[in-house]
């Protein structure tokens, strides 16, 4: 259920990059064809990122070292954006699971080395402080 919410959440903040959102977030979840419970879940990733977006972006910068936030590939940055949302503000789900979700996101979206990369940046968050 909530790997199909992760998804819709992450094209979501990714469109978002590009556009205002709204009508294409309604878009997303028609076309993946969620149900209440899975349309809460993704509004809750969402909102996350977009109420924490500068502090979620400084936990990137500092965890990315060499390689700022602005100069990821947009879909790694979204990606990481919700996937840091979850596990920093998210009590209910194991850290492991978001990192797992979200090298699956980049391996099915992104590059060949984007798996590696957004795997590294996350487990470093875990290992470190997380802020």
């Amino acid at each position: 259920m909530r790997s199909k919410s992760r998804e819709c959440a992450f094209k979501v903040i990714f469109s978002e990059e590009f556009e205002g959102g709204g009508e294409s977030r309604r878009a997303v979840y028609r076309a993946s064809e969620l149900d209440e419970e899975e349309t809460e879940y993704a509004d809750r990733l969402v909102s996350l990122v977009e109420e924490h977006r500068e502090e979620l972006s400084a936990v990137l910068d500092k965890f990315s070292i060499g390689f700022s936030e602005k100069r990821m590939f947009p879909v790694d940055r979204s990606v990481l954006l919700m996937s840091l949302a979850e596990i920093l503000y998210v009590d209910d789900v194991p850290d492991v699971v978001s990192i797992d979700e979200a090298v699956g996101l980049v391996k099915k979206y992104s590059t060949e080395k984007s798996a590696g990369f957004v795997n590294g940046i996350l487990a470093a968050v875990i290992a470190g402080d997380k802020t």
